[in-house]
């Protein structure tokens, strides 16, 4: 642990300012409380408070105001960069409220629920939200960062899509943030991270889902190369509905596999048409595609539900040539678990529609890598062999990176463009003049 004596003293009167609980060092549930849902991430902070409502979120950053301290605002701690040094870590968990208005095909929901939940309650109605893999990761965190999900290539990033922020200011104060009441902070949440408000709730427009077909088929790894043949065949042709995403999975002690997962936001038979070209190979593990509930999106790729220490790495990617097929379907995968393709473009690439700081998503392809990290020498394994690929793939890599899919060591540097990070710079210096509060990838150098 690397917090002062300092920053835990300024911490210590937050018990009288808050309602919900509040853990300093040494306190029993300190260390379990500050830990991430990615465990290879140390959080070194001076204390916790799990909020229990928005007021104890103000109270906090008003607290943190007037005693020189940052705060980090977390769910869980799904996508942690470990930048929290002397920071309050101010989980928002228990803003989970969700409500749903169909008629109007929108949603509210707080700061600590989680797409499964709103997925659920959303389905009933013929509707989905703009989710990604995972039914366990926060609404509000996964749209700070811009939110790729599966049904971006026709609808966009999730920022996209929001219509309003509750927020907290970081002077403390409550507000409602839309374009029309404040363009420049709606404009900058909207995929910018959480440097510049603290987000206690958001307001986003639901997609229309009558219909939802898609899964997992899986083969073993030596049909690598003909999948990936498919794959760029697929993807060359397809609609904005359908989403797919190509991973080659190596699971200790279990056989080399390859998977391609789908979502087509349409009926099932216009779905296994468009899939067709897929039957041309042979040797099916399984095959789980059919028709679905959007309730169930988490299903298709099955991500973990419990924590653990990993390492990601992603890139964006200018196309799938000959050089780009050779790395990704003969390079080693080991001692990484899974190297995965998705398939971007649509929306993504919309200037129309990208009108968050991220911008259009020209590079059609997203290659995203993640190994187990649970020693620094497992660690080092991974980083090097993701950087292994990374080097072989040589200019078909762009060089810029999603920012909702930054790693620990990565800087939003190397996601936003020039102009729009000089922008966020801009707002960030604007609003929080003191540093008040602290993302988990800061737009300025150096917090």
């Amino acid at each position: 642990m690397r917090q002062t004596t300092k920053d835990t003293a300024s911490a210590t009167g937050l018990a009288s300012a808050v309602r919900g609980r509040v853990l300093l060092p040494g306190d029993e549930g300190f260390e379990a409380a500050r830990r991430p849902w990615n465990r290879a991430v140390d959080q070194p902070v001076a204390a916790v408070v799990e909020a229990a409502d928005a007021d104890d979120v103000a109270a906090v950053v008003r607290h943190a105001h007037r005693a020189g301290l940052a705060v980090a605002a977390q769910p869980n701690g799904h996508g942690p960069s470990g930048g929290t040094d002397g920071a309050v870590l101010l989980r928002t968990g228990r803003l989970d409220e969700v409500e749903i208005h169909p008629r109007e095909r929108w949603a509210r929901v707080g700061a600590g629920a989680a797409w499964g939940p709103v997925l659920a309650a959303a389905a009933p109605n013929g509707l989905t939200g703009p989710a990604g893999s995972s039914p366990l990761v926060s609404v509000v965190g996964y749209t700070l960062g811009g939110g790729q999900g599966w049904f971006s290539r026709r609808h966009g990033l999730a920022a996209d899509g929001v219509r309003a922020f509750d927020v907290v200011t970081a002077d403390g104060r409550p507000a409602r943030v839309t374009a029309d009441s404040d363009p420049d902070l709606f404009w900058a949440l909207r995929g910018g991270g959480g440097d510049f408000a603290v987000v206690t709730a958001v307001e986003f427009d639901l997609l229309p889902a009558a219909s939802l077909y898609g899964g997992r088929m899986l083969w073993p790894g030596h049909r690598a190369a003909e999948l990936f043949a498919a794959f760029r065949e697929l993807t060359a042709t397809a609609p904005p509905e359908l989403s797919l995403w190509l991973t080659r999975v190596e699971i200790p002690q279990a056989p080399p596999m390859v998977a391609l997962d789908t979502a087509y936001l349409g009926p099932a038979d216009e779905g296994a048409a468009l899939l067709g070209r897929l039957d041309t190979v042979a040797d099916p593990v399984s095959d789980r595609r059919g028709a679905m509930s959007t309730a169930d999106l988490g299903d298709i790729t099955g991500d973990p539900t419990a924590p653990g220490p990993s390492l990601s790495r992603a890139e964006l990617l200018t196309g799938l040539d000959a050089r780009v097929e050779a790395v990704l379907t003969t390079d080693p995968v080991d001692p990484l678990l899974t190297v995965q393709l998705r398939h971007l473009g649509g929306a993504l690439a919309d200037p129309a529609t990208a009108t968050g700081p991220h911008g259009p998503i020209t590079e059609p392809y997203l290659l995203y890598t993640l190994g187990p990290a649970p020693t620094p020498e497992a660690a080092a394994a991974v980083a090097a062999r993701q950087a292994e690929l990374v080097r072989r793939l040589g200019t078909a890599v762009s060089g810029r990176k999603p920012f909702t899919f930054l790693a620990p060591g990565e800087s939003a540097r190397e996601a936003f463009a020039e102009r729009d990070l000089a922008r966020l710079r801009a707002i960030k210096r604007e609003r929080d003049p003191r540093g008040v509060l602290r993302s988990n990838f800061p737009v300025l150098d150096g917090v």
